[in-house]
C-alpha cells in the first residue's frame, strides 16, 4: 500500500527538525554577514501527482518555508530563495534500485524506458533530464553577491515542465 498511509518509503523525506536546528545554529551568522540562504525543494511541490506524496509535500513545505523566512530575515539583510527543479539525472532515476526503476516496474516498463519517456510525458521542452551540474550552477549563483537582489523566489529548473507566466 503507498499514499500517506503507507508505511515509510526510502524517498521519503523528513523536513523539519534537522532544517530548523540548522538554521538556528546558522542564523547569528547569515545576520552578521547579511549572507543567503537557498532551499532546494523541488518542481513536485507545484505539481500534484501520485507520488511520492510524503516527498512532494514535504517539498511543498521547504517552499513556503523560504518564503515565511524571507518575510522574516528579509529586512534584516538576509536574503532567501528556493530552487526546484525537475527530474534531475540522479541516482533517484539512474539506479538501478532506485525509485525510478521501482516506478518502472510498477508500471511494467524497462527503467531505461521509463527514464528517456520522462521529459515527454512531464512536458519538459527541452526533451531531456536536468543535470545535476546545472541545479548547482543556479545555487551557486543565487548564493553570490551577484545576486544581491533576487530574494524571495522559487526557481524552476526543469526544463520547462512547470508552465508559468
Amino acid at each position: 500500500m503507498r499514499g500517506v498511509v503507507a508505511a515509510p518509503h526510502p524517498y521519503d523525506i523528513d523536513v523539519g527538525a534537522d532544517e530548523a536546528e540548522g538554521l538556528r545554529a546558522a542564523l547569528p551568522s547569515l545576520l552578521r554577514r547579511r549572507g543567503a540562504i537557498v532551499n532546494v525543494s523541488s518542481n513536485g511541490a507545484r505539481i500534484p501527482h501520485a507520488g511520492p506524496i510524503a516527498y512532494t509535500t514535504a517539498k511543498a513545505a521547504l517552499t513556503a518555508f523560504g518564503k515565511a523566512l524571507v518575510e522574516e530575515f528579509g529586512p534584516r539583510g538576509v536574503r532567501v530563495n528556493t530552487v526546484s527543479p525537475g527530474p534531475v539525472r540522479t541516482a533517484m532515476w539512474e539506479d538501478p534500485n532506485g525509485y525510478g526503476a521501482e516506478l518502472a516496474a510498477s508500471m511494467g516498463l524497462e527503467r531505461e524506458q521509463l527514464v528517456a519517456g520522462l521529459p515527454a510525458a512531464m512536458g519538459m521542452t527541452t526533451g531531456r533530464l536536468v543535470e545535476p551540474a546545472e541545479v548547482g550552477a543556479l545555487i551557486a549563483y543565487l548564493a553570490s553577491p551577484l545576486a544581491s537582489s533576487i530574494t524571495g523566489a522559487d526557481h524552476l529548473i526543469d526544463g520547462g515542465a512547470v508552465k508559468t507566466a
